[in-house]
Parts: structure tokens; sequence; C-alpha cells
């Protein structure tokens, strides 16, 4: 057997080989050195700061005071550069991009402002100014009930412990409206003694109990997805209006997809509104994103929402998780790509693929209901009965509520497109019967022409046709936000004009 130096000896270039060798083995013998002596680090460095605030305290600046990496990321969600092909962190009118959402919430306060959230950082501020959250005058209560305030805030826990559930259901703005002042935050997710992950909404609680399920006993991982769930989540209002209470209420009882969600709503014959030409019982869907995340493939592998949206980082040889909550596709790097190894462009590319072919389809939906609604208001116009139109309109309602559960959750086409897609294919089915049913309707009625269809092709004229002075609430929204807020700020009621505290 030849020697190493006879090897060597007989072949020249087996020395380059073997000092190439040695140079790589030497390489990534130093680079596990040096990650071993990093995670030593991180141990032995950790930082366990002496909490002296409240449990339910409100002002994130305070925790930052003891955790300055976090709160310095979560600061950045106060930038909303960001902007992908559908979505981002930046202001989008979605009503100007499909006006048809105008007539499709015909009656109901969508159709007059509908614009992607900003972020966290911008909570409290969006839904003040919104033209959906209306505006209280002199002599005029405010329209809104405090449980609108459940997801806007860090002072919620607080004002929770404070009034008692009900009592913090109870009544409009006015009275706690003052109190709303720090946006989404540590509190809301925080156990401030040893920084646990909590549950501080009520309704989240109780929709685990009416599942059958105990939230005392969920992992870890879980409750990084669960502190999510507790405000992106589809809910309703269940009024007590002999009380003024607003329950808030997650529609799990049955289970979260959207026919068992609905089969919940259909057996409490509940409806958010009539539709102003249609007549239909409507359903709308809120932000049923984790809902839909559960039906998908990284909820099936045990990804939380946090993996991505909150992904950990490294500082200083400290290892925390990023509070600057945002699309992973503006940083890919530390959320798709600590698993998924292709080019960043070829994952953004997979995804904007994804997005726009389900978009194609759910722009094919809103089209089909809007002549839904038009169609339906030609029938009662030429003197349908009621008895006529009674399947029609519940055909309407199936439909539309299954297109909002889809339109709603702004990443579904990423969290679940298989589930997303066939959601919109049973939509589509449905609102196909509808004008089947529709057409044989007018045809008995005398009418066989087609239904001529208005000049929607704007936020500006569909809101016109539909019957909404935006002068006016525009303007009401403006006295409200120059006169009022400020008012409410320095604790007045200028309704009443006393002390609100």
């Amino acid at each position: 057997m030849k020697s190493i130096n006879q090897i060597i000896k007989d072949n020249p270039w087996a020395g380059w080989v073997l000092f190439i060798a040695t140079v790589v083995a030497v390489f990534f013998l130093g680079m596990l050195a040096s990650s071993i002596i990093e995670r030593r680090a991180e141990a032995i460095f950790t930082y366990t700061p002496q909490i002296t605030f409240p449990e339910n305290e409100p002002d994130n600046g305070k925790w930052g005071e003891a955790f300055p990496r976090e709160y310095g990321s979560y600061l950045k969600t106060a930038d909303t550069m960001f902007r992908s092909r559908f979505n981002g962190n930046a202001s989008i009118d979605m009503l100007e991009g499909s006006p048809e959402m105008v007539v499709l919430w015909a009656g109901y306060s969508f159709s007059k402002d509908y614009k992607q959230g900003r972020g966290h950082y911008y909570s409290v501020e969006d839904i003040r100014q919104t033209l959906r959250t209306g505006a209280p005058r002199q002599g005029v209560r405010s329209p809104m009930p405090n449980t609108c305030w459940t997801c806007k805030s860090s002072n919620i826990p607080g004002l929770i412990a404070e009034e008692g559930e009900e009592g913090f259901y109870k009544g409009t703005w006015e009275k706690l409206g003052h109190k709303v002042t720090n946006t989404v935050g540590c509190a809301d997710c925080h156990n401030s003694k040893n920084m646990n992950l909590r549950i501080t909404r009520p309704a989240l609680q109780k929709a685990f109990e009416s599942s059958g399920r105990d939230l005392a006993k969920v992992s870890y991982q879980e409750m990084r997805s669960l502190v999510c769930a507790q405000c992106h989540v589809e809910y309703y209002f269940n009024k007590n209006i002999a009380e003024g209470v607003d329950y808030l209420v997650f529609p799990w009882k049955n289970g979260l997809t959207v026919e068992e969600i609905e089969k919940y709503y259909d057996e409490i014959e509940f409806s958010d509104w009539v539709h102003a030409l249609s007549r239909a019982p409507m359903l709308k869907a809120q932000h049923p994103d984790y809902e839909i995340y559960m039906t998908g493939i990284h909820a099936s592998r045990g990804v939380s929402c946090a993996d991505c949206h909150m992904p950990f980082i490294s500082e200083g040889g400290q290892k925390f998780t990023d509070h600057h909550i945002q699309s992973p596709l503006n940083n890919v790097a530390n959320s798709c790509q600590v698993c998924h190894r292709e080019e960043t462009a070829r994952l953004i590319n997979d995804v904007y693929q994804r997005q726009e072919k389900i978009y194609e389809n759910r722009k094919t939906l809103e089209k089909l209901l809007v002549k839904c609604h038009l169609e339906a208001k030609s029938a009662w116009d030429k003197g349908a009965r009621e008895e006529q139109m009674q399947e029609i309109l519940l055909g309407i309602r199936r439909a539309q509520w299954r297109w909002d559960f889809v339109a709603a959750g702004h990443g579904n086409s990423f969290h679940s497109p298989v589930e997303t897609s066939r959601i919109i294919a049973g939509a589509i089915a449905l609102a196909s019967e509808v004008r089947v049913k529709l057409a044989r309707l007018l045809a008995s009625l005398g009418y066989n022409s087609e239904i001529s269809l208005p000049d929607i092709d704007s936020k500006t004229k569909a809101q016109k046709y539909i019957g909404l002075d935006m002068k006016k609430l525009n303007e009401e929204k403006e006295e409200f936000i120059l006169n009022i807020l400020p008012d409410w700020n320095k604790g007045i009621n200028p309704l009443t004009e006393k002390k609100l505290y």
C-alpha cells in the first residue's frame, strides 16, 4: 500500500487536492466554532431586566426602556414605504382599485371608505380617520360602539380589567374614546412579569371554550399564532340592545371553515345588513386571516404567524424576535429563506403568480355579484314577490360571503392558495345559479331583455350610483378630526362640554 508521500510523488496534483480539502475543512470548522461561541455568548449575556411597570402598562415606550432592541424594531412599523404587487404597508384605496366593491357593500359602511391598514403603528389613527366610523356631531351621540376599539390599542387590556368585559363593551366612543391613546403594542401579547405570550381578549378565550379546546394546553409555538388570532380573525358583534352592550364574538363553534362559520350565522339568523339594492340579508367578513392560514401548508407544518412576520434576528450577540411586523416579502432573507433556499426574486415571483391567478378569478366573481344585485333590484322593481325572491337572496348572501371571506384577508392567496381558490370557485358557481334563477323570474314577469349595467368604473361613479353623499360624509369626518377629537384627547366631551375624567 502506497504512503501519502508516495501518492503525492507519483501524482503531483494530489498534493493540491489535499491542500484545498484541508483549507475547506478548516474553514467549516472555524464557522462551527464561531457559531458555538456566538450561541454561548447569547446564553451568557441574555439580558433580563428588572420590570417595574404594571401588568397592563399601555405605553410601549416604557416597555422599550427594558427591551430596547424589540422596541427599536417595533418603531420601524412607522415606515409605510413598502408596497408589493397587491399589498404591503402603504395606505391603498381598495375601492378605487375595485369599484365593484362599492356596489357589493351598498347600504353598508364599507361602501364609503375601505383602505388597507398601514399597520399596528397607525391602528388608532386609521380607525379614527376612516369614514366607516362616522362622526359624532353636536347633540348626536357617536354611532360607534366601544367594541370597535378592541383590537386597536394596547390600552384595551387595562380598560377591560378596569371596566370588566361587559363594562368595556357597553356604550359608544364618547365613553372611552379619550382613553384609547396608544397603538397596538407590548401589553396586547406579553405578560410583563416574565414576557410570556398571553391572550388578553376575552373573545378568543370564549371561542376556544365554545369549540371544546383548552387554551391553557396550547404549545408555545401555537401561541405565536394565537396572539395574532386575537384580532386577525372573523368576528361579529352580538348586540344586547336592552343593555346597550355589543359583545365581540368569534363564530368558531362549528369550526373555522367558510361553510362552518356560515352555518353558525344561519343557525342564529344573523346578518350584518340588508343590501340596499337586492335586499339580500348580507354577511360581512372581517379579516379571517387565522382561519384561512389554518387550512394552509405552513400551518400544517407547524410554521407560526410570527415565524414569517416576526422572524428571529441577531444583533450584537443577542437573538431576539423582530417586532417590525411586516410583509415577509420585504424581509425575505430572515423569513422565507430560513426554510426555502431559492433565490429572492424567484420566491417573490412564486407569491405573485399565486396572487395574480387568484385575483383574476376574484375579479370575475365580483362582476358576477354586481350583476346579481342589479338584476335582483330589477326583479323587485318589476313586482317580484318575497316568496319568489327567497332562494335568490339566500344564494346572493352565500356567494358574496365566500367572496368577502377571501377578499377581506389580504394574505389569503398566499396563506392558503388551494383553499382560497376552492372558496372562489364555489362562489362563482353559486352566483351563476342565482343569475339563472333571476333570468327565469324576470322572464316570468314579462322582461326578457338583458339588464343594462350602470357606469361604475370608478369609486366616485359607483358611490354616486348607490346614493352616497360623499361631500357631506367628508365634511362630518373633517369636523370630528378638527374639532371633536382634540377635545377627546384633552379629556373633554365636546357633545356635553363636560370633563370625561
